[in-house]
């Protein structure tokens, strides 16, 4: 279960408050949809969650609690803390947080220039597991997810994002999705940028995703009004000025 309890978080720029006790509990397998105004701290939950340092926790508390998370400790991230089979989230970089099984895909993805997206795919999937994946083995799984949201496969020859559409670089985070397949999935507005046809593409495949993967969980930021079709809500929670309902 991922627990967000009475949870204020604010710009590390400028130190301006923008959610205030939130409290949000997210069990296996659950799908909650957050709507909300543009600047109703939506985007702020979810990076804060994700450990986005440009947004800092003032008080509260991001647990990951009652996980089998031993084997992912013990060879992945020795150093983290478990007490009382919970994990402070807080206190872990992005990096950790995303082996604990936790993924962002991000409002606006940044292009990494010189960084192959092919290379980089890779990388974080074999950091994942315990014996690496042959080139030929990772191109073929690759191609698999790549056609459940009809992806261009001659983007995986270029740079991370670089010179991307905006419904190229959402549709690369999905991608990522698919390949690393996180227990709690946050998406914040990946239907913006897109075509209808290209929508319908990726939610159908987070449906997919969700017949097939029983315990992963979600939490949407989304104007589609057809995401209860494809992923059938759990819960529909109202943000507004940084207060979450």
């Amino acid at each position: 279960m991922l627990e967000i309890k009475k949870l204020s978080v604010s710009l590390a720029e400028n130190k301006k408050i923008i959610i205030k006790n939130a409290s949000l509990s997210v069990y296996p397998g659950e799908v909650h949809v957050l709507n909300g105004n543009n600047g109703s701290g939506k985007s702020t939950l979810v990076n804060a969650i994700m450990g986005n340092p440009e947004f800092v926790v003032s008080g509260g508390r991001i647990k990951l609690k009652k996980e089998n998370l031993k084997k992912i400790i013990k060879s992945k991230l020795p150093q983290i803390l478990v007490e009382n089979n919970e994990i402070d989230l807080i206190s872990l970089q992005p990096n950790e947080r995303s082996l604990l099984g936790i993924y962002l895909a991000s409002q606006y993805p940044i292009s990494i220039p010189g960084v192959s997206i092919m290379g980089y795919l890779r990388l974080i999937f074999n950091m994942r597991k315990e014996r690496k994946v042959s080139l030929a083995a990772f191109k073929e799984l690759l191609r698999e997810k790549a056609d459940l949201i009809n992806y261009p496969l001659h983007l995986l020859e270029r740079n991370l994002n670089e010179g991307f559409s905006g419904g190229e670089k959402k549709k690369t985070e999905i991608l990522q999705m698919l390949l690393l397949e996180p227990n709690y999935v946050m998406l914040d507005e990946i239907d913006s940028g897109l075509d209808k046809t290209a929508v319908e593409e990726v939610f159908n495949a987070l449906r997919i995703y969700k017949e097939t993967n029983k315990k992963a969980a979600f939490i949407i930021i989304t104007h589609y009004d057809k995401v209860k079709e494809y992923l059938n809500p759990s819960f529909i929670h109202e943000m507004k000025s940084g207060v979450l309902n």
